[in-house]
């Protein structure tokens, strides 16, 4: 959410600001809400005086035995009254259209975010590791013979529908193997503190991390009113809601791994076919709660976090810079890492890490105390994916295919997986 001082102040840069994400301009409106707002709010401060004066010369009026002016000053003090509780009225609504027209506008961007209209214009900034050569022809994940027995659609269609998997067996082992090795690298090595958070939330938690209102059809809503999350950036991010921290707290980095779940609404025909685009996921989420002058540099912190997980592991992979015409609605600045898939011959993302600014923390209204005294500021926020766990799975199978329909895993995972080294063709870990 926006701070409507400084549309105030220089409209002229937020509305460039939005043109760069190929929104109209709106400060125009913005402020004649604004403005007829704030005149209401000062008609009724003033309508307020004229009864409380007008209140205290009714009784001088009586005690003088005028009884004109008595029942004169009488009306006007209840005339007053409704004049001011028709102005707060008007200010209450006012300023809920300012409120509501605030909360669908997407974050501005940074300077140094490049413009673009989709991923084409996205900017890439680094590499590591050079996609595997094979001298056979590699298949994607769902083909191969080790993945097969394992990863049952057909089975999880009769239960759910479509972009559903049900794993099994090795599949499962090496689904779960590599959440823990996530969770196990962020806690042990990155400072992150491990959190179970609920998967069902109220409004306030997808209005706070800006799901809502705007992307309402992107999610599951129970028939009593909960959201079903779409990843746990929304309850890490949210533990701040309407609080104040002391400085001394931040950052405050977290991380969990969870069931996500999308309707990836939109989505129709895309990335049907095996594990890479579900209805529901697992994430081991990163989230960082900091200091405003600190969270660029939380930003480069927490992408490396990601990346790192990635060379552990040996997955090739290129990091980008979203362009404005592919960046979240909450971000100010993303990169973007993106994994090679060997039966794809592309890279594709598996963690987007986000510093989204005070934006959300308005929504949430979560601030933090300066260390010397003086007035409560807001946080920033900042969000990642370290990393979407299946998405992982299926480049390790992917890289790590040999010729028979057999896997080789990488030996970060061994210890995870009781000393076993591969997925035989047959789907059994050996």
């Amino acid at each position: 959410m926006h701070d409507i001082r400084l549309i105030r102040d220089d409209p002229t840069a937020f509305d460039t600001g939005l043109a760069r994400l190929g929104a109209v301009a709106v400060s125009a409106e913005i402020l004649r809400l604004d403005e007829a707002r704030r005149t209401a709010i000062g008609k009724a401060e003033g309508a307020l005086a004229d009864r409380n004066a007008a209140s205290k010369q009714v009784g001088q009026a009586k005690a003088a035995g005028d009884e004109a002016e008595f029942e004169r000053l009488r009306a006007l003090v209840a005339a007053k009254k409704d004049e001011i509780a028709g102005l707060e009225d008007e200010a209450k609504a006012l300023d809920g259209q300012l409120h509501d027209m605030l909360l669908g506008l997407p974050n501005l961007p940074m300077d140094d975010v490049p413009d673009g209209e989709d991923e084409a214009d996205n900017l890439e900034i680094r590499r590591w590791g050079e996609p595997r050569t094979f001298d056979f022809q590699p298949v994607e994940h769902f083909e191969l013979a080790a993945a097969v027995p394992g990863m049952d659609f057909e089975t999880a269609a009769k239960l759910s529908g479509s972009r559903f998997v049900l794993l099994r067996g090795a599949m499962a082992r090496l689904h779960r193997a590599l959440a823990q090795f996530m969770l196990d690298v962020h806690t042990g090595e990155n400072g992150l503190t491990e959190t179970i958070t609920p998967v069902l939330v109220r409004d306030e938690a997808m209005v706070g991390t800006n799901q809502l209102p705007k992307f309402a059809d992107d999610s599951y809503q129970t028939t009593n009113g909960w959201w079903l999350i779409p990843t746990s950036e929304v309850t890490l991010t949210n533990t701040v809601r309407e609080s104040i921290v002391d400085e001394a707290a931040l950052p405050i980095r977290m991380c969990a791994h969870s069931l996500c779940f999308r309707s990836e609404a939109g989505s129709a025909g895309k990335d049907t076919a095996g594990m890479l685009r579900q209805h529901q996921f697992e994430k081991v989420e990163m989230v960082s709660v900091t200091h405003p002058e600190r969270s660029m540099e939380e930003h480069d912190r927490m992408t490396r976090c990601a990346e790192d997980i990635l060379e552990r592991l040996g997955l090739a992979y290129r990091t980008v810079v979203l362009c404005t015409g592919d960046m979240g609605f909450g971000a100010r600045k993303t990169h973007d890492i993106e994994v090679w898939l060997p039966g794809q011959a592309t890279y594709r993302e598996i963690s987007s890490v986000s510093v989204c600014g005070d934006f959300q923390a308005r929504r949430m209204n979560a601030r933090f105390r300066p260390d010397g005294g003086g007035k409560p500021d807001f946080v920033h926020t900042l969000n990642g994916s370290g990393l979407a766990v299946g998405r992982c799975l299926i480049a390790v199978l992917e890289n790590g295919q040999q010729a028979d329909g057999s896997v080789l895993l990488p030996e970060a995972l061994h210890s995870y997986l009781g000393g076993k080294t591969r997925v035989t063709a047959e789907g059994a870990l050996a």
